[in-house]
């Protein structure tokens, strides 16, 4: 309910009590009648303003705060406590001892008044504003006191804090060098700021991405509503407004014939199209300009983030976005490309939030964060929490099967010994020791190694000998699902093994193994059990999970292809994108010399090749 309609509910009590008091004949004095508070309020002020001019400059703002109080959404107990110290000086002043008993049952009525209305703020017109990290809780998630079932586990709670990258890096390198780099940037930035408007924007506060200067200002382009709610649990979706979706049909127009400068004029009527930036930041990142892809990225996702409901907090655990809404899609690709653009540049700690935040939204894990987070955990020294994870998080398996989780566990462990062992601290007995847990891990999931020798690679004379062992000599275990995340495994973890200290962890459990292997073979058959039952499927479950997309490597696609360049929404390059297409030659009669050479200067446009030229030059001798 809107504070202007309790102020005129509150109006019409007051008249409807000041009648009935008229026809009993016996009115009250003028001071205990009932009275609007905020009339009460602004009579107080100007008393106090004729009373004591001295003191003006003090309750100013006190003063224009209670002016405003008629057309705002949010009463705190403070005001009324000022408005009643104000009250108490003035009856006191004028020794009116039973004005100041009406002004205490007047706010007795106020407080009984807000109790039985039940105010809430009408917050709906209002701009997104991020949560305050410092009132996150998982058991008052409505705001109201009513206790909401926690459907997920605390394990994955995000902390706002670790998001910005910006503040990792000065965490890692200190204030003054990141302060150092940024000056030495000032020059581009100023230069892509006047590619945009002119003057500073007043962006939006968001958590996930800071706002650069030269951005456009939000649009409004998109929204998003309440489906239904459930178990405490909001299901939310994105809503498209009718510029938004005639802009979409252009992009697919556009999409259907390869029309790269389509995409481009888009953006230059809809600055926060997400379709045409996910594919603006796949152009640049095939072309290697890596930090152009990010800034396009990073401007996606915050336009998503603007679009946000004010119920919409996802970071709390409380609010989800199924993937299986096609509407909802773009912002599970943006926040994923943003997850390796943050790893990219060494911020593992935010990549490992993010990683949180997609399993949080959507618990099915459609973009296959699980085979990734453990990599980001560990860059990111957060042992414990690794270890909290496997145990609590729910999933149709068991985490520690996947092969991921069944060496980073390992190696998790072996660096929690060390710094036990590093403070002269006793390690836990009852868990399992390092050594064990790699043991396990070689165990279940041998053809892991020679895949890692190879990509690492492990030079070593003993890893040729470990190799040719029969339990190790295949890479395949002829499971396309374990192959898969296997082949993801390797790509994105290989880096890890590269340590000498891992490295000679890794030869000592293999030598164990192989010792363990020929005193009795019934462990491997044992294991080999344990492995068919988990992954029993004959197809690829995870087939949607492209390898690549695990991978430090950027692709790139040589400039001639570029000029036909486009790219799916969801990230996947079309099979005709590495080949040239057959575009018509666009024609050059009656257009404006100057407009053509400035045209031409665009990577995506394509007159025709020199041989085409010359080609038409002969016809054209001939005819």
């Amino acid at each position: 309910m809107s504070v202007r309609l309790m102020k005129k509910i509150l109006k019409e009590q007051a008249e409807l009590q000041h009648s009935e008091d008229e026809d009993e004949s016996e009115s009250p004095p003028p001071s205990a009648t009932f009275r609007n508070p905020f009339d009460l309020l602004d009579d107080e002020d100007d008393g106090v303003d004729q009373e004591d001019k001295a003191d003006n400059n003090d309750r100013s703002s006190i003063e224009k705060s209670d002016e405003k109080q008629s057309s705002t959404t949010k009463t705190t107990p403070e005001a009324f406590v000022l408005s009643d110290s104000k009250f108490k000086k003035k009856k006191k002043k004028n020794n009116k001892e039973k004005s100041q008993q009406g002004a205490k049952d007047n706010e007795k009525s106020w407080n009984e008044s807000l109790e039985q209305l039940s105010i809430k703020d009408d917050s709906s017109h209002l701009e997104h504003v991020a949560p305050d990290p410092g009132k996150y809780n998982p058991t008052n998630l409505n705001g109201r006191g009513k206790v909401v079932k926690q459907c997920i586990s605390s394990v994955l709670q995000v902390d706002p804090k670790f998001l910005n990258a910006e503040n990792e890096l000065r965490r890692i390198f200190g204030s003054k060098v990141v302060n150092s780099f940024e000056k030495g940037h000032q020059t581009g930035s100023s230069r892509q700021s006047r590619g945009g408007r002119r003057g500073s924007q007043n962006h939006r506060k968001t958590v996930l991405v800071c706002p650069l200067e030269h951005w456009p200002r939000w649009d409004g382009s998109l929204s998003m509503e309440l489906v239904e709610t459930r178990d405490g649990i909001s299901d939310f979706r994105y809503v498209h407004t009718s510029s938004y979706s005639q802009a979409r049909k252009t992009f697919e127009s556009a999409k259907a014939v390869h029309d790269f400068n389509g995409i481009v004029n888009i953006l230059l009527h809809h600055p926060y199209h997400v379709d045409s930036l996910i594919t603006l930041a796949e152009y640049y990142k095939f072309s290697g300009e890596q930090q152009m892809s990010a800034d396009c990225t990073a401007r996606c996702l915050y336009a998503l983030e603007c679009a946000w409901h004010p119920m919409f907090t996802p970071l709390m655990g409380n609010c989800q976005l199924k993937f299986s809404c096609e509407i909802n899609k773009p912002l599970f690709s943006v926040l994923f490309a943003h997850m390796k653009n943050m790893d990219r540049r060494g911020c593992h700690r935010s990549a490992l939030e993010l990683c949180k935040l997609l399993l949080l939204l959507d618990s099915d894990d459609p973009m296959g964060v699980l085979f990734c987070i453990d990599y980001y955990s560990l860059r990111a020294e957060e042992y414990t929490w690794l270890e909290q994870f496997s145990e609590q998080y729910k999933s149709d398996n068991s985490v520690w099967l996947f092969p991921n989780f069944s060496y980073s566990l390992s190696v998790c462990r072996y660096y929690v010994e060390n710094e036990e062992q590093a403070k002269n601290r006793k390690v836990d007995d009852l868990k399992a020791s390092s050594t064990d847990l790699m043991k396990q891990a070689l165990m279940l999931h041998p053809s892991v190694l020679k895949k890692l020798v190879s990509k690492v690679p492990l030079k070593d004379k003993a890893w040729t000998t470990i190799i040719k062992h029969r339990f190790f000599s295949s890479d395949q275990t002829g499971t396309p699902s374990l192959d898969h995340l296997i082949n993801i495994y390797v790509e994105r973890s290989y880096l890890l093994w590269r340590l000498p200290d891992l490295q000679k962890f890794l030869r000592d459990a293999a030598l164990s193994v192989i010792e363990t292997l020929q005193n009795d073979g019934t462990d491997a058959r044992d294991w080999k059990c344990v492995r068919k039952e988990a992954f029993s499927s004959e197809k690829n479950e995870y087939s949607h999970l492209l390898v690549s997309d695990f991978s430090d490597s950027v692709p790139t696609l040589p400039p001639d292809n570029l000029q036909n360049f486009m790219v799916d929404p969801r990230g996947e390059v079309p099979n005709d994108a590495a080949q040239p297409a057959n575009h018509r030659v666009q024609d050059l009669s009656d257009r404006n010399a100057i407009a053509v050479m400035l045209e031409s200067m665009l990577p995506w446009i394509n007159y025709g090749s020199g041989h085409d030229q010359h080609d038409h030059d002969e016809q054209a001798n001939e005819g």
